[in-house]
């Protein structure tokens, strides 16, 4: 007999904690893992679990692997086989609000979400345009993140001219994650996602191929993603991606959190 009593290696130690699947039945109470949003099961549309939170708040969420939280545990939710809609199903935005019908466009008030270029505007315009001009909140492109705390200096936030501004790459370490540490004022609000351009928070199957090309570093991402899918002109790609989204669940999860979280914050206190 050696010292000890068995080897602490036999067995399938390489074995992954399996995630366990869970039917979302109505009224079954979960957190969405990437935006934070918390609320019940109400029903399904497009292919999506709607969640209703405290407030009466509804986000449409994709049905993802390990996309959500039980009770603190990391779940992916099934739709139940004889699943109903808790509701008559009601014309939605891109996306996935109720619409507003007959409501005419607010006067911009005084709060802004800021991105990084023309792109990221142009995505989050698809998407989320309708629900700003309700809003009466503009979308404005800045010219990089560089001196983001000089910018947000002289647009002077404050509690009713809140800031959100949308980063991309936001990743522990990065260069951008860095520059977002030297916004402290209360009144603003950065988050992003973690693809190094906006056009990768698009899904790949969108454009017809399983994921984006790998760019070596050194080479400017937009000028390898288009040599490897044999585009010419990046503008011509822009189109392209563009062309292929109509709704939110035309892109990642990630950016979809993300822009919630800043169209909350800066209509907080709005009348």
């Amino acid at each position: 007999m050696g010292r000890y009593s068995e080897d602490v290696l036999s067995g399938d130690w390489r074995r992954r904690r399996a995630i366990p699947e869970v039917a979302a039945d109505p009224d079954l109470v979960v957190e969405d893992a990437d935006s934070g949003f918390c609320g019940a099961v109400v029903g399904f549309e497009h292919g999506a679990v709607v969640l209703e939170d405290r407030h009466g708040r509804r986000r449409n969420f994709p049905l993802e692997p390990a996309a959500f939280l039980l009770d603190g545990e990391v779940v992916t939710l099934r739709r139940p086989r004889a699943a109903a809609p808790a509701e008559p199903v009601r014309r939605r935005t891109a996306s996935g609000s109720i619409a507003v019908d007959g409501v005419r466009a607010q006067v911009a008030k005084a709060s802004r979400i800021w991105v990084e270029g023309s792109h990221d505007a142009a995505l989050v315009e698809r998407i989320w345009g309708d629900d700003l001009r309700i809003e009466g909140v503009v979308v404005e492109p800045l010219a990089g993140i560089d001196d983001l705390a000089g910018a947000v200096r002289d647009f002077a936030p404050g509690p009713r001219r809140r800031l959100g501004v949308l980063v991309d790459h936001l990743v522990p370490g990065s260069k951008e994650s860095r520059i977002v540490a030297s916004v402290t004022s209360p009144h603003v609000l950065v988050t992003g996602h973690p693809y190094v351009d906006v056009w990768q928070a698009v899904r790949p199957v969108r454009l017809g191929i399983d994921a984006w090309p790998v760019v070596p570093p050194g080479r400017p991402w937009k000028e390898g993603v288009c040599a490897a899918l044999g585009v010419a002109d990046p503008a011509d790609m822009w189109r392209l991606i563009l062309s292929r989204v109509s709704s939110y669940q035309d892109v990642e999860t990630p950016l979809i959190g993300a822009v919630e979280r800043l169209i909350d914050f800066v209509t907080v206190g709005e009348v």
